[in-house]
């Protein structure tokens, strides 16, 4: 298999999440809730949350909807599935703000 990229997966999942946008009629609000529920209900790790923080924040989400969701969803995917989401989103936001300070003490 030849590439010319020094990263093929993450260039081959960055192109099925494009594909995917695109092929989709949701509003990017809803778009992001149904990936969310999708994560949890697949007990994904932190990395796949923190992908999703930016889409979140650009479509304008709140913490309450993402909320909203996991109580929504409780009763389908179980409670070890909901507490372990709630563990990996709160993962992915320090990861982010760490990431944020580090930007900002960088540029300062």
């Amino acid at each position: 298999m030849t590439t010319s990229s020094e990263t093929p997966v993450l260039d081959t999942l960055a192109a099925m999440t494009v594909d995917s946008i695109e092929r989709c009629g949701l509003p990017a609000d809803r778009l992001i809730l149904t990936r969310i529920a999708a994560l949890v209900a697949m007990d994904a790790p932190p990395m796949s949350y923190l992908a999703h923080i930016g889409p979140a924040v650009e479509s304008g989400l709140t913490v309450d909807q993402v909320q909203d969701v996991l109580v929504a969803i409780a009763p389908i995917v179980g409670t070890a599935r909901v507490m372990s989401a709630a563990t990996h989103i709160a993962e992915a936001l320090g990861f982010a703000i760490a990431v944020a300070e580090t930007e900002a003490e960088l540029g300062a």
